[in-house]
């Protein structure tokens, strides 16, 4: 699934019409589409749904989709504005013939009948401006956005009653109204993510064809909600060559996890050695390797430092532990470097903390191995450790993944929280390139990014993965993917599919504000099931 720039979604849609799917085809395509999408999300019979239409091709989709909304049974009332030419409009013409009900403003809102619209509507589409966003919203429709986003949060704002239940009751948890909208959210820019102070935030986006840079950069994210992908049948000949970033999607990364023969034993899996834990952080070390064993791999091993090891040995049993004392950095250093061989696959980093001996034990290992290190992960405070030295990246082997928030990617660039939040896709793409090393870029809508130029955007956004220690375990599956033979690009893209998605389950369960970090442990056997399908089902029920 592709994620494009506003100018390639135009070059597709020109090259299949040259190929002779028509633009009008396409816009009925595209209507019918996020109709059977809507019907598929809400009981649409009998429902009030307002469609605002604006002047270009998101308002023409508009109308296609108030069309089949009406054929659905929806009552259907369709607001146009500003809309130019209406007695030569093919879709208005059907829309028309169908009876359903218009009201045509050329210039500013019609304020009454706008507010009497919006207070009946239980579903608003929003078909004002989709990709067509190139300067700040003023005038008319500035006037339309604003009277639309108040009256959306006056019926939204709950009164307290005067009644006072004590007993938990049962309540209505859908959002009324639902704003839906057509490609992106009206005011949203489609390449840059930067959003008018008059964007009308969706519920939902369903976005044609493919994903626009937009809906993961910047404020795209905050605005634009659920977002689901409907197919206007560009294939992927019709994209033009310098389209070649995508959206992670279930199936590609099930193409990305090793297989589980039947006759395998535990060192067919690999042995993860993951460095972890202080005393502040006894948690951190746990974390990654508990969602390490839940990933996969055959061996985890725990090196640790000693004051910590019997709390870690006392409550995670299925690792294997390798102690190091904390105050005696060379010896440290000789217990690692005799283990590592075994090891096919190394984290570092988790809850290690920036005690001077600490530090001195990673620089050492990096930097002092007589033979090459197994492939490698590094985390947060590992990344901070490396963050300090001039040219760090030569201390790792290539191909190395880093696991970086914003913030400690600023740390690693020498630069500035701000810079890459806002360039958040260059970034990635040019620091891997730079340092040669597989770059997993967190936040909403997460980024991995490889030197050879391979780039993929994570599909999730969500709060539930907001806490502390949420990283640590992202870090144990990819590690222990990166043990079990995966290669490293792939590795950090299955890793966080796998990670977001035990997210999006844990929130789904027990509500985003409650999860906790060792709830996307529990969730990681649903999400890695929900991957595999049914060659997990087959491979369990396997005589």
């Amino acid at each position: 699934m592709y994620i494009v720039t506003t100018a390639q979604m135009q070059a597709a849609e020109k090259t299949a019409n040259d190929a002779g799917l028509r633009y009008a085809q396409l816009m009925e395509n595209a209507g019918q589409a996020i109709a059977t999408v809507i019907q598929q999300k809400f009981n649409v019979a009998d429902e009030s749904v307002l469609v605002l239409v604006g002047p270009g091709n998101n308002g023409g989709d508009g109308l296609v989709v108030a069309r089949h909304l009406s054929l659905a049974g929806a009552y259907v009332t369709v607001y146009i504005w500003n809309r130019p030419n209406l007695e030569s409009d093919l879709n208005w013409k059907l829309l028309d013939n169908a009876g359903v009900n218009s009201i045509v403003s050329r210039e500013a809102t019609n304020v009454t009948m706008l507010t009497s619209l919006l207070i009946n509507a239980n579903i608003i589409v929003d078909a004002l401006l989709g990709t067509g966003v190139s300067r700040p919203i003023e005038g008319g429709l500035a006037k339309l956005l604003d009277q639309t986003k108040s009256m959306i949060a006056a019926r939204r704002v709950v009164t307290e009653s005067r009644l006072i239940e004590l007993q938990h009751s049962q309540f209505e948890a859908h959002v009324t109204p639902m704003v839906i909208a057509i490609d992106v959210p009206s005011g949203l820019n489609s390449d840059t993510g930067i959003a008018d102070p008059y964007t009308l935030n969706a519920d939902l986006t369903v976005t044609l064809a493919a994903v626009k840079q937009g809906h993961i950069l910047m404020h795209g994210p905050e605005v634009t909600g659920s977002l689901i992908v409907a197919d206007i049948e560009i294939k992927t000949e019709h994209y033009p060559s310098d389209v070649t970033l995508e959206m992670a999607t279930a199936l590609k990364v099930r193409g990305m996890l090793p297989p589980r023969p039947l006759t395998a034993h535990k060192s067919t899996f690999g042995r993860a050695l993951l460095v972890a834990g202080s005393v502040n952080y006894t948690g951190a070390a746990m974390l990654a390797a508990r969602a390490a064993a839940r990933s996969g791999v055959g061996w985890v091993t725990l090196a640790c430092p000693q004051v910590i090891y019997p709390i870690l040995a006392s409550r995670m049993l299925e690792a294997t532990y390798l102690p190091w004392p904390s105050d005696a950095p060379d010896e440290a250093y000789q217990i690692l470097s005799k283990n590592m061989s075994q090891a096919t696959s190394i984290l570092i980093g988790p809850g290690l903390g920036l005690n001077e001996n600490t530090i001195k034990l990673i620089l050492a290992f990096l930097d002092q191995h007589t033979t090459p290190l197994p492939p490698l992960v590094i985390d947060a405070d590992g990344l901070n450790i490396l963050a300090k030295q001039p040219t760090w990246w030569e201390l790792l082997p290539p191909y190395s993944i880093l696991t970086p928030h914003v913030g400690e990617m600023a740390r690693l660039m020498n630069s500035s929280i701000k810079i890459v939040q806002s360039n958040r896709l260059t970034v990635a793409k040019e620091m891997a390139a730079q340092w040669g090393q597989v770059v997993l870029l967190k936040g909403a809508y997460t980024i991995v990014a490889a030197p050879d130029g391979q780039s993929m955007v994570l599909p999730f956004a969500t709060p539930a993965l907001a806490k502390a220690g949420s990283g640590d375990v992202l870090s144990g599956v990819i590690v222990a993917l990166r043990a079990q033979g995966v290669a490293p690009f792939e590795a950090a893209v299955a890793g966080a599919y796998l990670h977001g998605l035990a997210g999006t389950l844990a929130g789904h369960s027990l509500g985003v504000m409650s999860v906790i970090a060792p709830d996307l442990i529990n969730f990681l056997p649903a999400a890695i099931r929900e991957v595999m399908g049914d060659n997990l089902k087959t491979a369990i029920s396997a005589p």
